[in-house]
């Protein structure tokens, strides 16, 4: 229980019009947080009336999106519940009757302007440096003219009758005291003409109607806040308590858009990214844990979650931190439970595990483990455990320095690999410990620095320059491969003499 008496019910409701906005996920990650700590419940509701708009299959694509997440809900679209339909695309009758209260009462009328009239209010005002705002010509018709037109058949919308002086003022959990001149607050379209209803009149009608005692949503929506907040008072209802989370910003400050970076939660899905890690982010994003650590886990920040520690700020998205989280989470992983998810979620190259037992398999694993900031990375990662990858023969001949100059010859490299191949040819037990002394033991006797002599060797091997750890990786590819391996490298290294 918070500042209200009643049991905290939140919810998120996404539009059909595309893809799941990481933004939305971002603003469902706190009311589901804020709800589970307070003990109450969550609800999804699709708010699809903007059917120029509306995407197949985006609604879909939400519930997979906040199911990823493990932001379980309570109601929804999918789930039902005691104040469905959740989708305001079945609630319409609703919707009517509610306008048709506001035009009975006075506090909304019928507009019959058409488009064309509106265009040219808009288009006057904006030459003349003014707000472009309806001029509220329809509201001085008799409310019985404009019902007999009504009844006639004649086009037209319902407008919110908003008053023409004083204020209209709400507070905002996390801003404060919000105050807007009601001379600056259009008399806003309630009902289109083709009688489904704008967002403003369905959001009023559907929190009040499920029961939602805390609107947390993105600030883009505090300027409609006053028009809601007038709406409430014209049902003589309470409202519930309003929060603006601030928006998610590139790193230039802008409004986060997928021309800058990738918005659709479900692209995390499919590049290999852990959930943990974007919920994890996501709860950095406006909001900070009170001893200031950088990773928890979802349950961690529904526990810790704390109004006094949100801000205000827009949050910026920052990539290489991103990055950073996503690693860290698949190094908590067990080896167990990598290899796991890397098979359950499609990233487990089926090559893989057809050419090495699952006992290998998790060898490998556990060496790329480390270097991994997502599942997608896997494959590539472990493809020259599959097969030997194309490289170029310079790359055997040891470098230094960011110019890369060579440190040997290329007729010095081919003879050390010439002798790397015997001495591997008679190593035995071939295990990494094994591998690691013959080769040290071979570059002191020819007076090569060991780690250059490495190099050459995990290029031959790995058919690059990093890699996984180099005789871990020799122990797992076999000692046939390896020397096959070695036998091609000294091919491509006689090539540059």
């Amino acid at each position: 229980m918070t500042e209200t008496s009643k049991p905290v019910r939140t919810r998120i409701a996404p539009s059909p019009t595309g893809e799941p906005h990481i933004g939305n996920l971002y603003v469902a990650l706190i009311n589901w947080a804020f709800a589970r700590q307070q003990g109450g419940q969550f609800l999804v509701r699709i708010e699809d009336t903007d059917r120029a708009r509306f995407v197949e299959g985006a609604e879909q694509m939400f519930l997979r999106a906040i199911e990823w997440l493990g932001l379980d809900y309570d109601e929804g679209p999918d789930k039902g519940g005691p104040v469905g339909p959740y989708r305001q695309s079945e609630r319409a009758d609703l919707y009517l009757k509610h306008a048709d209260q506001l035009i009975a009462s006075g506090r909304a009328y019928r507009c019959f302007c058409t488009p064309e009239r509106l265009k040219d209010i808009r288009d006057e005002r904006q030459k003349g440096g003014e707000a472009t705002g309806y001029d509220r010509r329809c509201r001085a018709i008799d409310p019985d003219e404009a019902a007999r037109r009504a009844s006639c058949g004649e086009p037209h919308t319902v407008r919110l009758a908003v008053p023409l002086d004083g204020e209209t003022a709400f507070t905002d959990g996390l801003r404060g005291p919000v105050v807007f001149e009601n001379a600056r607050i259009d008399d806003q379209v309630l009902l289109k003409s083709d009688g489904l209803p704008t967002y403003h009149l369905a959001n009023v009608v559907d929190d009040h109607l499920m029961g939602i005692t805390h609107v947390i949503r993105a600030e883009e929506w505090i300027t409609s806040t006053p028009k809601h907040v007038l709406l409430y008072a014209a049902f003589g209802w309470d409202p519930p308590l309003f929060y603006h989370m601030p928006l998610i910003r590139n790193p230039d400050r802008s409004k986060l858009s997928k021309r800058k970076n990738p918005t659709n939660v479900l692209w995390y899905r499919e590049q290999g990214y852990l959930a943990e890690a974007v919920v994890n982010f996501l709860g950095m994003l406006g909001h900070s844990m009170p001893d200031g650590r950088e990773i928890f886990s979802r349950e961690e920040f529904m526990r810790e979650f704390s109004w006094d520690r949100a801000t205000t700020t827009g949050p910026v998205f920052d990539t290489e931190k991103f990055e950073w989280l996503s690693g860290m989470w698949i190094r908590r992983l067990s080896i167990e439970n990598l290899a796991a998810r890397l098979t359950d979620e499609g990233f487990m190259p089926a090559e893989l595990t057809e050419k090495y037992d699952e006992a290998d398999v998790r060898k490998i694993v556990s060496l790329v483990q480390e270097r991994l900031r997502r599942l997608g990375e896997f494959a590539d990662s472990t493809a020259f455990f599959i097969s030997p990858l194309p490289y170029d023969s310079q790359d055997l001949v040891p470098t230094k320095g960011k110019k890369k100059t060579p440190i040997k010859t290329a007729a010095e490299t081919r003879a050390a690999l010439e002798q790397l191949r015997s001495r591997l040819a008679k190593a035995e037990p071939w295990k990494a410990e094994t591998l690691e002394a013959a080769c040290r033991a071979l570059a002191e006797t020819i007076g090569w620095k060991a780690g250059d002599l490495f190099m050459s060797l995990r290029v031959a091997i790995t058919c690059r320059k990093i890699s996984t750890p180099l005789f871990e990786t020799m122990e797992i590819l076999g000692k046939r491969e390896c020397l096959e391996r070695l036998d091609e490298a000294l091919v491509k290294a006689e090539a540059l003499l």
